[in-house]
């Protein structure tokens, strides 16, 4: 997963950073790196857990951190 495609799911998602962050389990931080033009020296590529779980929830899969 891209990062355009990672922010994508989480805007199709309705989640915001932080909402997303804390579903994930990880800092604010992590997520805006994920969600970076891979250009930026500070981004990170799209951790392959964090992906799957993306794919999981836009396929209905809800954890007990999602917002209702």
């Amino acid at each position: 997963m891209t990062d355009a495609e990672f922010k994508a799911a989480r805007k199709k998602l309705g989640l915001t950073q932080p909402q997303l962050a804390r579903i994930l389990a990880v800092n604010l931080t992590t997520v805006q790196r994920f969600e970076m033009s891979p250009d930026k020296p500070s981004a990170s590529k799209v951790n392959p857990t964090a992906a799957r779980v993306m794919d999981w929830m836009l396929a209905g899969y809800r954890p007990p951190e999602f917002p209702t």
